[in-house]
């Protein structure tokens, strides 16, 4: 730790970052009775914190190293901060990205002067060819995050907070392999042990949350796409050992609330921050809502704002939900003239944000309705308590097949035989779609299909097969090796299709 403090206090990154701002998000402040700020690592030339930890570590290596030049494996920010301190240095730099990564952040690289090699679905498999091309093009591997010299550049963060606010009582920090919680966590609690810092990550991808939880680096099966800045699946030994010593605690959140988030720091700042750039906040308000602490001096870290203009659609969706500004409910009422006027009717003042509906028998139908809320939880528990007394009620705020397919697709049922559901998630990038049905192949018939393109690296299917034989159908679906989950229980399915 003692390195670390060391190099942050006489780094070097300032000749390639700059000083970010502790902007106060006012309207944060006043609706959570707390202070709190936003550190804007958006505001670095390549709208990320990663230009520090890449810097200091380039930096570091000698001239026969330099000389060979580097080469690193990113989905995107470290990729950028790499190329921009090979650029600087005036070193060759080969960028192995994820084919899935978004257009934006392959051509930022491009633009600084990187090689990309676009190689394999997801990070993983970008690191493991960067590690090849390290031995065959002898080249110096820049890790993004498992590196004491990259940890003290991401540590000069840490810094600033404590040059910005003296009196600063807690400091929320995004996570992915941990390399800026490490170095932040580093420099603030040599100088400043009472002040606690706080890890945040998405809860489907809780890598320094299970292992602090199981005092060892744990492996996960699978990590959420929709923060992909921190989608990784295990935090890195030195970052972890730091972390351990140094982390007061980690909250994790969900993927709506990261969309809530993302629309506060807009509405406070107007910068557009990546769900990752936004994950710090998120935990903000939850742990705020969680603890009920007031009057404390608070700062967010937003580490980044490269985001797919694509991608604006799907947060917008998400945002309102996330901050339970509308939920979501599916309800029975008897299939006659003047029924869904005496359901508005029992909804008061709240008003109809999305109604979704179709014939689909005599006697009873099913409608998919979205409520507009303006006091949160307890307003929509009062809400549907109300409802209940007259209608079947399902509260389907929480249920992501429903929020990702079933509303798009309300329509009407179909008599398939031996029908079954599942979700899929795949790497999106021009012919994945079709590339995913001929792994599907023509064993099964086909009996319902749903695919939005969200503006994301990941695609997300909801597809019906008609199959007799569900172990066998399983056996072909971990063939292809893509994410999936059965869905043919869920009460969205059951209720609308």
């Amino acid at each position: 730790m003692n390195k670390i403090v060391s190099l942050a206090d006489n780094s070097v990154v300032y000749e390639v970052a700059s000083v970010t701002p502790l902007s106060p998000a006012a309207q944060l402040s006043e609706r959570f009775s707390n202070q709190i700020y936003l550190k804007r690592e958006d505001e670095q030339s390549i709208h990320s914190f990663k230009l520090r930890g890449a810097y200091q570590k380039m930096f570091s290596l000698s001239a026969s190293k330099r000389q060979k030049g580097v080469v690193a494996s990113s989905a995107g920010n470290h990729a950028q901060g790499v190329a921009l301190a090979a650029q600087k240095l005036q070193l060759k730099a080969v960028i192995v990205m994820p084919k899935s990564t978004p257009k934006i952040k392959v051509e930022a690289v491009q633009r600084l002067g990187g090689e990309v090699v676009l190689h394999g679905d997801v990070y993983d498999d970008a690191y493991q060819h960067a590690k090849k091309l390290e031995a065959e093009r002898d080249l110096n591997f820049i890790h993004p995050y498992d590196d004491l010299d990259v940890i003290a550049g991401q540590a000069t963060v840490g810094k600033e907070v404590l040059e910005q606010m003296q009196d600063v009582e807690l400091v929320f920090v995004p996570v992915g392999g941990g390399g800026l919680i490490a170095g932040i966590a580093s420099y603030i609690k040599h100088h400043r042990p009472e002040v606690k810092v706080i890890g945040v990550e998405p809860k489907d991808s809780p890598t320094l949350h299970e292992a602090l939880k199981n005092n060892r680096i744990t492996v996960l099966e699978d990590v959420g796409r929709f923060a992909d800045g921190v989608a990784v699946k295990q935090v890195g030994e030195k970052t972890f050992e730091i972390a351990r010593e140094l982390v007061d605690e980690v909250v994790l959140v969900s993927n709506d609330e990261i969309c809530a988030a993302i629309k506060d720091v807009y509405e406070d700042v107007r910068s557009v921050a990546e769900p990752a750039g936004a994950l710090a906040t998120a935990g903000v308000k939850k742990y705020i809502s969680d603890n009920g602490i007031n009057d404390k001096k608070i700062v967010s870290v937003i580490s980044g704002a490269n985001v797919n203009f694509d991608r604006l659609r799907y947060i917008a969706e998400r945002a309102d939900l996330g901050e339970l500004t509308e939920a979501v409910i599916a309800a029975t009422i008897p299939e006659r003239a003047g029924s869904f006027l005496e359901f508005c009717r029992h909804l008061g003042e709240h008003s109809v944000t999305e109604f979704n509906y179709r014939y689909a028998g005599d006697k009873q139908a099913h409608i998919f309705v979205g409520v507009g809320l303006s006091d949160g939880e307890a307003e929509k528990q009062a809400l549907i308590k109300k409802l209940g007394k007259s209608f079947e009620i399902i509260d389907m705020s929480d249920n992501s097949m429903a929020k990702t397919h079933i509303r798009y697709m309300v329509g009407g049922r179909a008599s398939a035989d031996n029908e079954v559901i599942y979700r899929f998630e795949f790497p999106e990038r021009p012919g994945a779609l079709l590339k995913f049905l001929e792994k599907i192949g023509t064993r099964w018939s086909i009996s319902l299909f749903h695919y939005r393109n969200h503006g994301a690296d990941f695609g997300r299917v909801l597809i019906g097969l008609q199959a007799n034989n569900i172990a066998e159908l399983e056996s072909r679906f971990d063939e292809i090796g893509y994410y999936y989950q059965s869905e043919s229980d869920n009460q969205a399915y059951q209720y609308f299709l």
